[in-house]
């Protein structure tokens, strides 16, 4: 402990003092803007080598306070070098994580309110904006009424899809359970692809489904990677000959590798016929669906029982906000909801609100809602529909490049803004295509200038551009091909020399 001297020498003002709130938050704008300003200049993938942060950060946390404005030369001079900087406009790995001026500002205000809107009582607003925001998301998509409060279904915000699969999962489960016994958890089955998000697995697996009984259905280049509804009914019927219970299936439009669209209505009228929940992971392809001439991606969406999209990924909403539907709200009440006695209240017994504890996996959840009302707000669906396509748009134009090179090959057919491409096995002289595509895409990547992934399918290594980041104009995308036939160049030649 310390001495009375240490006390009585530490000052400690209060920590939401308004004038110091608004000093330091000035500041922290500016640092923001500057970081914005520059952000181009910045290695996009972090060159940092594990463990080096602690050896620039003292061992102990500070005794005392510290200025905001030592903090943030620390920012700059130890944090800052390893980010890998996803608001970049040399940022085309994974999917993107856009962000806005009204995201970012929805995240302020929502931070700065620093509510608990656990049921409708802890704060009305939270609540009700929540509800209102994704009747309109809803409408944009065109959902089907059953979808929306406004036909008696619903919408909740989650911080990501994997919260979103886990709920509706947990909600399959009881259901199946209701008709079949309690006692037969150990038959139930979960379907999806071998493209489907790994959160599908982990979700079954934490909700205490056999580990064996979730199917990742084969797909396959001929058909785009998507699932293929004969596929499914044949691995359904073969677990029924076993004895088992078909219980969930998750339907992807966009899926991770390479933006795949399962067909949504062949798939729900396959499954439908066993009972089973089907669940429409969007994550990514979601919000271009609020563009009439991408709608018919979710074309059948009608039978599903849930529907979900990442606005975090490509809605101008800063992290984290997923956004669920549901045709049944009390099928997740019944499987998540709990109601202790210092929870009890006139509101929530009147049955007349919604309290968003009994939607999700946590009791605590933020106010998400700001965010995207202030996007929706700030921009208006005319512009968040331009944006996207301007993205798209960009997407064709790379996808044209690597189609003139022909060095190179379109692994599959693009769907909205991404592109999956790989240098043809024939001009690796003999090498293995595979390991001389991640060398390729290893080498882009440490040089700092442009950052994009990869995905492993059929077989091949393949390389994944996915345009969406905030900042991205035509000119970064003009430069990211010219530094993927660089370094093809380079590796290519240095592959020749050797053979």
């Amino acid at each position: 402990m310390g001495s009375n001297s240490d006390y009585n020498s530490f000052t400690f003002n209060n920590p939401l003092d308004p004038e110091e709130f608004k000093r330091q938050g000035h500041m922290i704008v500016d640092f923001l803007a500057d970081y914005y300003y520059n952000i181009g200049n910045y290695p996009v993938l972090s060159q940092v080598e594990p463990g080096y942060l602690q050896k620039k950060l003292p061992s102990y946390a500070p005794f005392g306070s510290e200025p905001i404005e030592t903090i943030l030369q620390d920012m700059k001079k130890h944090i800052i070098p390893g980010i890998t900087h996803w608001q970049s406009p040399n940022f085309f790995a994974f999917f993107p994580s856009s962000g806005s001026i009204a995201g970012f500002m929805g995240e302020m205000l929502s931070t700065g309110l620093n509510t608990v809107g656990f049921n409708w009582l802890s704060s009305p607003a939270a609540t009700e904006l929540e509800t209102t925001v994704m009747d309109w998301l809803g409408q944009e998509l065109r959902l089907p009424k059953e979808f929306l409060f406004a036909g008696h279904g619903g919408g909740v915000m989650l911080g990501t899809t994997c919260e979103a699969i886990l709920a509706t999962l947990v909600a399959a489960r009881d259901r199946m359970l209701n008709l079949v016994g309690r006692d037969n958890i150990g038959k139930l089955v979960v379907y999806g692809s071998d493209q489907t998000h790994c959160a599908v697995q982990k979700a079954a697996h934490i909700a205490g489904f056999d580990p064996n009984n979730f199917r990742a259905i084969k797909t396959s280049r001929s058909n785009s990677f998507s699932l293929l509804p004969q596929s499914l009914l044949k691995t359904i019927q073969k677990d029924l000959h076993n004895g088992l219970v078909p219980c969930y299936l998750c339907v992807t439009v966009g899926t991770t590798s390479t933006t795949a669209i399962d067909p949504v209505g062949a798939l729900c009228h396959v499954a439908k016929n066993y009972g089973m929940w089907i669940h429409v992971d969007a994550a990514y392809a979601g919000s271009a669906c609020i563009c009439p001439e991408f709608r018919h991606l979710m074309d059948g969406v009608e039978d599903a029982d849930s529907f979900s999209l990442n606005a975090h990924k490509w809605f101008l909403t800063n992290l984290d906000c997923c956004c669920l539907w549901v045709k049944d709200p009390n099928s997740l009440i019944k499987s998540l909801s709990t109601n202790p006695w210092y929870l009890h209240n006139n509101a929530s017994e009147s049955k007349q609100v919604v309290d968003y504890k009994d939607w999700q996996i946590t009791l605590s959840r933020r106010f998400r809602a700001l965010k995207v009302w202030l996007v929706l707000r700030s921009y208006g669906v005319s512009n968040l529909r331009n944006f996207l396509r301007s993205h798209v748009e960009m997407a064709k134009s790379f996808e044209e490049m690597v189609k003139l090179d022909k060095r190179f090959e379109i692994v599959v057919p693009r769907n909205l803004a991404m592109v999956c491409f790989r240098l043809i096995p024939s001009v690796v002289h003999g090498g293995d295509a595979n390991e001389i595509n991640r060398k390729l895409l290893d080498s882009m990547n440490e040089s700092g200038r442009v950052y994009m992934s990869h995905a492993m399918v059929d077989g091949m290594f393949v390389i994944r551009c996915a345009i969406g980041a905030t900042l991205t104009q035509q000119e970064h995308v003009i430069m990211a091909w010219k530094i993927v036939q660089e370094h093809a160049n380079t590796i290519l030649n240095k592959t020749a020399i050797s053979a």
